[in-house]
């Protein structure tokens, strides 16, 4: 089953992002979904080359956002794509059947069309307001995440759903109660002076009812 901690990297240069990524790894961290907006492909190329590296070093899952092309040409793990991007059965004809393809989801109908057209996971949120996304999504917040969760119960939908936007340590008990699978963050690990110990405290959280 996937890893349950998705780690979003951040930063506005190769040498940031690079820097935010392999400190995340350091820390523990085993799943990288590379995001670098607005970029030239050269540089999310040379980005892409580096993290790849990195990853298999770490034996780290290594997922890249929005970019299918790139996602192929570097041979990722996989890819993660958003609302607005390339359609899940779209991408899973040209990556093939081996590769992971995440779907960014907002409501319960973005969860059914993804699940019917072959997504592994699911990227369900926002779940708060966050400055990490432009152009954001309604916000969920909990009882969202109940209602939906709800509904894929009812629907007999089994998909892995990872909460995203906005989560920090205390969210996370209340968000595992509605039956979430994991959580994808950035700001909180980019952020934190204690990335191992704050990577370790969410696993903790994350795995507490996991029979291994």
């Amino acid at each position: 089953m996937y890893n349950k901690l998705q780690y979003i990297s951040q930063g506005k240069t190769i040498e940031q992002q690079l820097y935010n990524i392999h400190q995340a790894l350091d820390a523990g961290c085993d799943w990288i979904q590379m995001r670098f907006k607005n970029q030239t492909a050269k540089n999310s190329f040379a980005l892409a080359e580096a993290v790849k590296f990195l990853c298999e070093e770490y034996l780290a899952n290594f997922i890249v956002n929005d970019n299918l092309y790139l996602a192929q040409q570097i041979a990722a793990d996989g890819v993660h794509l958003g609302l607005s991007d390339m359609k899940i059965d779209e991408a899973r004809a040209i990556l093939g059947a081996t590769k992971i393809i995440g779907g960014t989801a907002n409501t319960f109908e973005d969860i059914v069309n993804h699940a019917k057209n072959g997504c592994d996971y699911i990227g369900l949120g926002p779940f708060r307001f966050t400055n990490t996304k432009e152009k954001l999504s309604p916000i969920l917040g909990l009882a969202g995440y109940y209602d939906i969760l709800e509904k894929l119960k009812k629907n007999n939908i089994e998909i892995p759903i990872y909460a995203i936007g906005g989560i920090t340590l205390k969210d996370l008990n209340p968000l595992i109660e509605t039956g979430i699978h994991g959580i994808a963050v950035s700001g909180i690990i980019t952020k934190s002076d204690e990335k191992e110990l704050l990577i370790q405290q969410l696993n903790e959280k994350l795995y507490a009812n996991v029979i291994v």
